[in-house]
């Protein structure tokens, strides 16, 4: 149990981070985090970390896969986390 809290934790900070620097990469021009790899990250465990980075940074905000999938993702895993410690 400890080490999948840990790995939660891990992957929900990483994601905040990446969402957070495609933001600033959006704004100053530089290489940018591929929206796959951004699913793919909340896919895996970081739906919450991707959503508070979206809201953090008002990144991904306006498409509606993002917006809506993010927080419904976000909905599965919690479910999903109780339902194993349960």
């Amino acid at each position: 149990m400890k080490v999948l809290l840990w790995y939660l934790l891990a992957v929900n900070v990483l994601t905040f981070i990446m969402f957070n620097l495609d933001k600033w990469f959006a704004t100053t021009g530089g290489w940018r985090i591929s929206e796959r790899t951004l699913i793919l990250s909340c896919l895996f465990g970081g739906a919450l970390g991707g959503y508070l980075g979206m809201r953090y940074a008002h990144h991904k905000t306006r498409k509606a896969f993002f917006s809506l999938g993010v927080p419904a993702l976000g909905v599965i895993q919690l479910v999903l986390f109780f339902w194993i410690l349960i």
